[in-house]
C-alpha cells in the first residue's frame, strides 16, 4: 500500500478532525418523521442521495479539484451557490474548513478554507493516487458517516449498519468512476426528499446533530 493511499485513508478517516460526526446531512429529519425506519429504508435514502444528490455533485466537484488546472475558488464559489439550505452550506464548508486546517497544518501548505469536496480535491492533487479512488473513499466516508448517524439515532445494530453500508460499495464503486468522465456541466441534484429533510431539520424542536 502506497504512502500516499495511506495519507488519503487518515484524511478521510472519522479520526480526522472534520467534526463530521456532528452532521446528518437531514437525516436525524428523516428517521424523526418516520421516513427511514429500518436497514432497508436507510439503504435506500443513502443510495439516493448518492446517485442523485450531494453524493454524485460532490464527486464531480472533487475530481474536477483534483484536475492540473482547476481554479480552486472558482469551484470553490461554485460549490456554495450549490447548496439548496443554510445548514447544507454550513454543513460542507465547517467540514472543509476544519479539513484544510488540519492538512495546512500537517504539510505545511497554504491551505484557505474551501466548501469540502474542494478541499479535499485541493489537498489531495499532489498525492499520486487515481482520481476516481480518490473519489470512492470520499464517497465512503460520507456514506460511512451518515451509517454511523443511523445507528446512533434509530434502533439500527451494528451489522444491520455494515451490513447497509457494504450494500452501498458498488454504488459508490460506479459513482466514483462515472465521475471522472462528466464535467461541471453535468452537475445538479435532484434528490428533493433529502434537501426537504435539511430544511426541515433547521426547525425541529430537539436536534443532536447540527444538520
Amino acid at each position: 500500500m502506497s504512502h500516499d493511499l495511506l495519507t488519503l485513508v487518515q484524511w478521510l478517516s472519522p479520526a480526522f478532525p472534520t467534526g463530521g460526526f456532528a452532521y446528518s446531512h437531514g437525516l436525524e429529519s428523516a428517521i424523526s418523521a418516520g421516513q427511514v425506519t429500518d436497514a432497508a429504508a436507510l439503504r435506500q435514502w443513502l443510495t439516493e442521495v448518492l446517485h442523485f444528490g450531494a453524493g454524485r455533485q460532490d464527486a464531480i466537484l472533487l475530481v474536477q479539484a483534483l484536475g492540473p488546472e482547476a481554479d480552486h475558488s472558482a469551484l470553490d464559489d461554485l460549490a456554495r451557490a450549490l447548496q439548496p439550505s443554510s445548514e447544507r452550506l454550513s454543513e460542507t464548508l465547517e467540514q472543509g474548513t476544519a479539513f484544510a486546517r488540519t492538512v495546512a497544518a500537517l504539510t505545511g501548505r497554504a491551505l484557505p478554507a474551501r466548501c469540502l469536496p474542494v478541499a479535499v480535491g485541493e489537498a489531495a492533487t499532489p498525492l499520486s493516487l487515481p482520481p476516481a479512488q480518490v473519489a470512492a473513499l470520499y464517497l465512503h466516508a460520507f456514506a460511512s458517516n451518515l451509517t454511523s448517524v443511523a445507528m446512533r439515532f434509530m434502533p439500527l445494530g451494528q451489522e444491520a449498519g455494515q451490513g447497509v453500508l457494504a450494500a452501498l460499495h458498488p454504488v459508490i464503486d460506479a459513482l466514483a468512476t462515472e465521475a471522472t468522465r462528466l464535467t461541471l456541466d453535468d452537475l445538479g441534484s435532484s434528490a428533493l426528499g433529502a434537501d426537504l429533510s435539511a430544511l426541515a431539520h433547521e426547525t425541529l424542536d430537539v436536534r443532536i446533530f447540527r444538520t
